[in-house]
């Protein structure tokens, strides 16, 4: 999971060397928190925050194939 959010974001930012993502599992539910720059805040969260919700779509998707439950969290 760490990786597909990393695979996804790293394009999206200006400074690829501040993403820091903390995966947490809690059972049947990942938690992933993700770090980014201050600049690249508002890149990451899109106009409405439409590309955090596209964002956290593709990678719930990827969870239930694997029977998991994800939540993204943008920090």
């Amino acid at each position: 999971m760490k990786e597909l959010l990393s695979t996804i974001v790293r394009p999206l930012v200006t400074d690829p060397d501040a993403i820091s993502i903390k995966q947490v599992d809690r059972g049947h539910t990942i938690v992933l928190e993700l770090h980014v720059a201050p600049s690249d805040m508002g890149k990451i969260i899109g106009k409405q925050g439409r590309r955090a919700q596209a964002i956290r779509a593709i990678v719930k998707a990827r969870a239930a194939r694997l029977g998991k439950r994800v939540i993204v969290d943008i920090v």
